[in-house]
């Protein structure tokens, strides 16, 4: 395990939501903390417009894979940020306990002006979930 302190961003698909908060924390985290993010059930790739929406702001998701959630992950996490989910059975909020929900909407199938929207909406949790943890 790291010695930083860990922050664990998961949706279902860790191809979106979950993988910018991962990008904007590691950008904004305070010394000591590390971001990492997973899904119940990761696709193959990240969401090409998400991709798109944060290299407009210069940070590069492109090489970024989605990850499967698992209980170790989980285990070496000092939080864990749920970026909301419908599916009950997928969820991962149904696994972790220390979590918070976000409520973020899916940018899946969503155009390059609402995925920004979402986009802009993370960055704003990041910053201030990063001010509670100076």
């Amino acid at each position: 395990m790291s010695t930083l302190k860990r922050i664990l961003f998961v949706c279902i698909e860790n191809a979106g939501r979950s993988q910018m908060a991962e990008g904007f924390f590691q950008k904004y985290a305070p010394e000591g903390y590390e971001a990492i993010s997973a899904g119940t059930k990761p696709t193959p790739e990240i969401n090409s417009i998400a991709v798109e929406a944060m290299k407009e702001i210069g940070i590069d998701l492109g090489k970024q894979k989605p990850k499967v959630l698992t209980n170790e992950i989980i285990k070496d996490s000092i939080l864990n940020v749920n970026m909301g989910c419908m599916d009950k059975t997928e969820c991962p909020a149904v696994f972790m306990k220390n979590s918070v929900d976000w409520n973020i909407e899916d940018p899946k199938g969503k155009p390059i002006e609402k995925v920004r929207e979402i986009r802009d909406n993370i960055e704003l949790k990041v910053r201030q979930l990063c001010k509670t943890l100076e």
